[in-house]
């Protein structure tokens, strides 16, 4: 919070039972209103937001499948900065 940018990326190879161990996981984490991601090298801890976006892509392509679920919202421990007034010049 207060501005501060942080990153957390993780890869590795699961088996489908321990992927859907980490999708559980993440569905606590929107009800509870946190989640903490982390593995042996970093941790990063998120409060969700009230309305967020959500992104769903699968494809299949050249024998090899792919599924994302992207979800963003904006952090609710930052306050929003001021755009200030729209200017329009014709």
């Amino acid at each position: 919070m207060g501005g501060s940018n942080s990153r957390f990326t993780h890869e590795s190879l699961q088996d489908a039972k321990t992927i859907k161990t980490l999708l559980s996981s993440l569905s606590k984490g929107f009800s509870k209103g946190r989640m903490t991601l982390g593995d042996d090298d970093d941790e990063l801890v998120l409060d969700t937001g009230g309305l967020m976006n959500v992104r769903i892509k699968a494809e299949r392509e050249d024998g090899r499948c792919v599924f994302s679920l992207r979800v963003s919202w904006a952090d609710p421990g930052e306050t929003a900065s001021p755009k200030g007034q729209p200017r329009i010049e014709g």
